[in-house]
Order: C-alpha cells, then structure tokens, then sequence
C-alpha cells in the first residue's frame, strides 16, 4: 500500500429501497408494518434469550416501548435499518442496518444486528448479510467495511470471521454498554479482498450446495480457500 493519489469518486449513499435474495427480502425499516412480526420474533416466547446482551438496547419489557424504539430506527439515515422478511413466510424475521456512514472516505460499517431465533445459523441469515455487503461494494462503491462487536461476543467474532472479515485489533475499554466496560473488536474487508469473498458467498448459496434436507455441503470457508 502506498501513498500515492487515490483514482477515488466517493460512495454513494445507502439507498432505503429493498433488496431480494432468494431466501429473505432487506425492507427499509417501517415499525408500523413490521412491528408485530418482529416483536414475536424477537421478544416472544420463543424468541432468543441471549439477542440483547450486547446490543445498547433491550430487551423491552412492553410492546409500546419496543414500538416506541423501532419508530426512532425508522427515522434515522445513520444508522439505516432494514427489516428482514422471510420470503417464504412474508414475515418480519430480524433487523439489521448500516452505519458510521464515511462517504467520502468509502467506509460503511453492518451493525445493529438482530436476527430472530428462526433465522439464527440458517443460510437466511448468512444471505441477509450477504445482501448488505454486496450493496455496500459492489454498488454503493465503499473501500472498507466494517464489522465491531464487544470482544466478549463470541458469537458475533466468529461471525465476522466466517463471512470473511479479517480482524484488525482490540479498542481496550473504547465504550460502556450497559454499565459495563466494553472491549471492542474492529474487523474489515477492504475492496481488494471483496471479489473471492463475494464469490465464495454466490457458491455457498447456489442450491447444489444443500442437500435435500438444506444442509450445507460446503462450508462457506472452505468456498473462499479459508
């Protein structure tokens, strides 16, 4: 990497319009349309207990309040929240948004991220995911994205490895969350790294790779050689 000029136009802006996939659609968040579905999905009885432990917010102990928190989401632009709709069912599954939005410098950072029980460790999440990342390279033009989490979240560190971020550091004590001290782990891709990441997401998710019981023949990792 050197310093020499950049041949650089800056990224466009996220766009709140929806994106398909074959087995979830990203809609920008509405908390009127989406809202029972994703209070069921994420606050029900059969929702994930562990969902809001490292999140800044939640659980939410009533409806209107949970209400009250999606319409704040809905309005921002960053963070940018998108629903995500299970297209065989058509409902509201989980939540997940862009932010730190750096136009000018092409970074963009997926985060906010809350996935129903149903949608956990299920080719409908790995795709949800797979959908942002593709808008923010290959469409909205970024050089880096980015992925943070408290580094007490294993779930969310072995995430961001499998999708094929590469983990750059810890930021010690770098926030409190919910009257704890936080810990923040920084992972990216950058743009040169994104075309065997992107290739490797289109062979995981072409249908040979499932058998009959939609179980994964190959490992996304083993697909990018990792």
């Amino acid at each position: 990497m050197t310093d020499a000029p950049l041949d650089w136009v800056p990224a466009t802006p996220p766009p709140r319009a929806p994106i398909d996939g074959r087995f979830v659609r990203l809609e920008p968040l509405n908390a009127q349309r989406h809202g029972e579905a994703l209070w069921h999905a994420l606050q029900g009885p059969d929702s994930d207990p562990d969902l809001w432990d490292y999140l800044p917010y939640g659980p939410f102990a009533e409806r209107g309040a949970f209400d009250d928190w999606l319409a704040g989401r809905q309005a921002g632009d960053d963070p940018l929240f998108f629903t995500v709709i299970d297209k065989a069912t058509e409902r509201a599954v989980g939540l997940l948004s862009f932010l730190r939005i750096a136009l000018a410098d092409g970074c963009i950072e997926i985060g906010h991220i809350a996935f129903g029980r149903a949608m956990q460790r299920s080719p409908a999440s790995t795709e949800a995911l797979g959908l942002l990342m593709r808008l923010a390279m290959d469409e909205l033009g970024n050089r880096r994205l980015e992925w943070k989490c408290n580094a007490r979240n294993g779930r969310s560190m072995r995430a961001a490895q499998r999708l094929g971020f590469t983990q750059e550091g810890l930021f010690r004590q770098h926030a409190v969350i919910k009257g704890r001290n936080r810990d923040t782990a920084w992972f990216s891709i950058i743009d040169g790294e994104w075309p065997a990441i992107r290739d490797a997401f289109v062979r995981w998710l072409a249908p040979e790779n499932f058998d009959a019981q939609g179980r994964q023949r190959q490992r996304l990792e083993e697909l990018r050689g990792r």
